[in-house]
């Protein structure tokens, strides 16, 4: 997810690099020190504590070990970089709850607030931190704080938060996305911040001088996250391809998915989509668009209470390619048929909480009398 800062004191000489997105938070932490480091004496200027702990005695030692460094005097110069680097201590774990850690952070929130020496800059980077504790509300204050949070799939409006972080990987290349092409690759690679770099480099070097990415490109290029294979049950559920789905459903339970993720992830969102979609067209009596993304046409000519009930992003607008998606294989489909599917969803949901049945027996099953006609 792109960061959140927050530069309560712009000229501080704290910065915190934090958040559940370990990957982003790894990266942006290595290049604030190259930027923080001093020009003079090299890595003799830049004092690393290794914030990765196994328990609270070792916690307490680097915590200690951090307040030393920045008391220090630098060997060359008059200008440091203390980094307390990949912390482990500031979760909500065994260790992190720890009365000596947290009785030791407060020492540190307390020593930090009342200023850094001239010429020293204090960086900490935590992977994971507890935001209910006093030591974050501290960093709000007094540090340049940037926060990289893990996007949450398993809310509606996610892809939107996944594009936002391609759009400046994009950009940076002089990469042009065609608007399928960007959907198909949040879809395939997922929201994994690491993947959608590592995706969006490998079509960089694959295009050479050609700048246009098409999702022809995407398609070829990327490889399939479990998301991506989540995005594959649901064309092929939606396609009525029956001996296709059940061999991604078996994929996905093979690679650690559970049931309940894929009835809701993929199976209940699409099987709503077709119902609301077929329901639209018929009532309204419109033609099903031959593409995706011309659904947004199509649905911008209907009153708002004709639309009022569709399903809708994070930011309150219809999530018209999804929708779109639908639209060009509604016809696959009676209406009758989509209302039970419905009910069909609800009996699977019951039987995964409430009975001791296979649960891939019980998904299968449910495709089976979704698809079959």
């Amino acid at each position: 997810m792109p960061p959140k800062s927050s530069n309560a004191r712009a000229t501080s000489q704290i910065y915190a690099v934090v958040g559940s997105d370990e990957s982003e938070v790894k990266r942006r932490a290595k290049e604030l020190a190259s930027e923080l480091a001093p020009e003079e004496g090299g890595d003799l200027a830049i004092d690393t504590v290794d914030g990765a702990v196994e328990n609270a005695e070792q916690a307490v030692a680097r915590i200690r070990q951090t307040i030393e460094a920045i008391q220090t005097l630098p060997f060359f110069g008059r200008d440091k970089l203390v980094w307390l680097k990949d912390v482990s201590f500031m979760g909500d774990t065994a260790t992190g709850r720890a009365t000596t850690v947290q009785e030791t952070l407060e020492e540190l929130k307390e020593f930090l607030s009342r200023g850094l020496p001239d010429g020293v800059v204090f960086l900490l980077s935590a992977p994971e931190i507890d935001k209910r504790r006093a030591f974050f509300r501290a960093l709000g204050k007094i540090a340049n704080l940037e926060q990289f949070e893990r996007i949450d799939t398993s809310r509606s409006g996610w892809e939107e938060d996944a594009e936002a972080i391609v759009h400046p990987l994009a950009a940076e290349r002089k990469l042009r996305f065609e608007p399928e092409a960007i959907e198909v690759l949040v879809r395939l690679a997922g929201a994994d911040s690491r993947q959608l770099r590592n995706e969006v480099e490998k079509i960089d070097l694959y295009l050479g001088d050609q700048r246009t990415v098409t999702a022809d490109v995407v398609r070829a290029l990327v490889a399939k996250s479990a998301t991506g294979v989540i995005w594959e049950l649901s064309t092929s559920l939606s396609k009525r391809r029956l001996g296709e789905s059940l061999a991604l459903l078996d994929q996905l339970l093979f690679q650690g998915e559970t049931a309940m993720a894929i009835l809701y992830a993929a199976i209940i969102p699409t099987v709503r989509n077709l119902l609301v979609v077929k329901d639209l067209l018929q009532r309204h009596k419109l033609r099903a668009p031959s593409a995706p993304y011309q659904f947004n046409t199509i649905l911008a000519k209907l009153p708002e209470e004709a639309t009022r009930h569709l399903p809708r992003k994070k930011d309150g607008t219809i999530n018209a390619y999804a929708l779109g998606l639908a639209a060009c294989e509604a016809h696959r489909f009676e209406l009758d048929e989509l209302i039970e599917g419905s009910r069909e969803c609800l009996r699977a949901n019951l039987q995964l909480v409430t009975t001791q049945l296979v649960p891939k027996f019980v998904l299968g099953q449910l495709l089976v009398k979704l698809i079959a006609r």
